[in-house]
């Protein structure tokens, strides 16, 4: 099977037949009408013999379609490139050893889901001890301070704690985008940040969500972004290798008063860390 990369289009039944399956919904009740409308409107798209192959009625006046046709357009899948965060992914001990020799105190990482934005589930399996799929969240590594402000945050609160913990990182996690109501949050929380000046210069701002990604975060003004599928431990990396490369260029600048000292009574785990003798000691 010889694959044309230049000449990239979809595989239906056989390589390069451009075949496509495409799901919609018109604003009108099911009927032979309908489903006829809905075909001729896959063939005004542009794709040959096209057919419906499900309707669905999809609320009152609503009807949910299911077609397929054959694309002709290819793209040159060699000539795409899609902006990531640049860092190392290395490996918990790795890192925590990173973490205590550059910096030499925890990080301290807020997140949230901001706006009317009501899921935790993403903020949750990257800040959670749990994490996802066996990847361990922030709280599983002693090098961070971690402050979960779960869902429904408001963007002037989500600021108020993030001055009173002295953040290094603010995580916001967006799954809503209904009529771009994530980016209106992003760019609202934003022009909040520029206006303060209690928090430190080398702050990361870091957004993620399954609609988002790299570019779109860049785009709005972020640091960094992390689309769906991100897992804990490439969040952990990015800001460990980030900060070091920020506080170093800063001159580890700091919010004022802030205590370059560890924090008391916080256990063995982050002691041993901090000592460099491990996690465990």
């Amino acid at each position: 099977m010889e694959k044309d990369l230049k000449k990239l289009r979809p595989y239906g039944d056989h390589l390069d037949d451009g075949k496509v399956q495409i799901s919609f919904t018109l604003p009108i009740p099911p009927s032979d009408e309908a489903k006829e409308a809905a075909r001729c409107y896959l063939e005004k798209l542009g794709l040959r013999y096209s057919l419906i192959a499900c309707m669905e009625p999809m609320g009152e006046g609503f009807s949910f379609f299911v077609g397929y046709g054959y694309a002709e357009p290819t793209v040159d899948f060699t000539a795409i490139k899609v902006p990531k965060p640049e860092f190392p992914l290395l490996s918990r001990d790795e890192l925590l050893t990173l973490a205590r020799e550059k910096i030499g105190r925890q990080i301290v990482v807020v997140g949230g889901t901001t706006g009317s934005d009501a899921h935790t589930v993403g903020i949750d399996a990257i800040l959670s001890m749990k994490g996802i799929h066996g990847d361990k969240g922030l709280e599983y590594y002693p090098c961070f301070k971690v402050i979960n402000l779960r869902a429904q945050v408001s963007n002037s609160v989500l600021i108020e704690k993030a001055v009173a913990a002295k953040a290094d990182a603010i995580l916001v996690s967006k799954l809503v985008t209904q009529q771009d109501q994530h980016l209106k949050d992003l760019k609202e929380l934003l022009d909040l940040l520029r206006e303060e000046t209690r928090l430190p210069v080398y702050l990361l701002k870091i957004v993620g969500g399954p609609r988002m990604d790299h570019k779109i975060a860049r785009q709005v003004g972020y640091d960094a972004g992390f689309g769906g599928g991100t897992k804990p431990s490439e969040v952990a990396s990015y800001i460990v290798h980030e900060l070091v490369k920020r506080m170093n260029h800063e001159g580890k600048e700091r919010v004022e008063g802030q205590d370059k000292a560890p924090p008391k009574k916080k256990g063995r785990s982050l002691l041993g860390w901090l000592g460099g003798g491990g996690e465990g000691s």
